[in-house]
């Protein structure tokens, strides 16, 4: 079998970041998945802004960026006082937190809200945090802009954002291509698909500008990931927290090919419920890692996932200190690290290398 580009069993204690291919800046770092997934790629992250002063803690603890600002990005935008290199960048990356357009949310009755979100202090329209990070890429004008999101961005009613979101980095001068990736064919132990928007300014794109079609032309980039498949089984420990006796008997009533535990809790009582908690079977690629520890277990053995099978699914290094936060928390909130280190060693070799 081919070997994994990245190994999804590291550490930060034994990585190897070169820091050899660009300068990077990450907003809504949270924990710093992103950031790890571009020091992998060789990257230099030189600084970062969350609003949570807890996730930034973890961040600073296990990074200890250059630069940290920890506010809300509609004050980070505004400052007349941002250090020089940041206007020198050769990534900006951001994850705008995007709730507000999950599938699993409230969607559209959410939208235009303020909210005040655990993600920190003060009340957000999540829905435009999006453009409040274009507004920066903006000002610093960085070679490359990269966002995540969720894939309810490009269902239903949501696409028109995405026209915007085209329209905003149109007029902040840059070129916006975007991609709908899924990291179980990345070399990530989970299924998680995410919108990525891939963003080059327009004054470095003629050599990868398609000259034969002059009104619909984009920068030639090539996002095709084959990477094979990572079984639950192959990370599986069993040295989780055991179910609560309730939710053991429960488990008890599952059956082979049960998605969640809403089945089994039909089979016991006859009502539906657990719906939420879903099943992890070995022969199979982990469903999404979620903020939520209790919302997915294994169904060979009565327990919920453990701290290092945690890791791995999210490609988290085993050595992170999450400062005493739960681990789900921080790698559910958090872009992969090899999701993204994959996604950043393209950008690398399709266009920076040679601007």
């Amino acid at each position: 079998m081919k070997e994994h580009k990245y190994s999804y069993k590291w550490t930060l204690e034994d990585a190897k970041f070169t820091k050899d291919k660009g300068k990077v800046f990450s907003c809504f770092a949270c924990g710093g998945g992103s950031t790890m997934g571009y020091k992998l790629a060789g990257f230099d992250v030189v600084g970062m802004n969350e609003i949570d002063p807890k996730m930034a803690e973890a961040y600073i603890t296990n990074h200890k960026p250059k630069y940290s600002f920890v506010e809300d990005i509609r004050i980070f935008k505004s400052r007349d006082d941002l250090p020089q290199e940041l206007y020198s960048l050769d990534i900006l990356d951001g994850s705008p937190p995007c709730s507000s357009f999950s599938i699993a949310g409230n969607r559209e009755k959410d939208w235009g809200k303020d909210k005040k979100f655990r993600e920190g202090q003060s009340k957000q329209t999540l829905d435009t945090l999006f453009f409040d990070f274009i507004d920066l890429a903006k000002e610093l004008q960085p070679k490359v802009v990269i966002a995540e999101n969720v894939k309810g961005l490009l269902m239903g009613n949501a696409k028109e954002y995405v026209r915007k979101i085209y329209k905003d980095f149109d007029q902040a001068g840059y070129y916006c291509q975007h991609w709908l990736l899924d990291a179980s064919k990345m070399g990530v132990p989970q299924r998680r698909e995410r919108v990525f928007f891939v963003c080059l300014r327009k004054d470095l794109a003629k050599p990868f500008l398609h000259q034969q079609d002059m009104f619909t032309q984009v920068p030639k980039l090539s996002l095709d990931f084959k990477e094979n498949p990572i079984l639950f089984g192959d990370i599986i420990d069993k040295n989780g927290r055991d179910l609560s006796p309730n939710m053991k008997k429960v488990w008890e009533c599952r059956e082979q090919g049960d998605v969640s535990m809403e089945k089994g809790s039909q089979r016991l009582n006859g009502k539906s419920s657990f719906f939420s908690q879903s099943y992890l079977y070995i022969d199979k690629v982990a469903y999404t890692m979620t903020a939520h520890e209790d919302s997915i277990l294994l169904f060979d053995a009565p327990k919920y996932t453990s701290r290092e099978e945690a890791c791995k699914i999210g490609s988290y290094p085993l050595d992170y200190n999450f400062v005493g936060k739960k681990p789900h928390y921080i790698i559910g909130m958090s872009v992969p690290p090899i999701m993204t280190a994959q996604i950043a060693s393209s950008i690398y070799d399709q266009w920076l290398s040679k601007i």
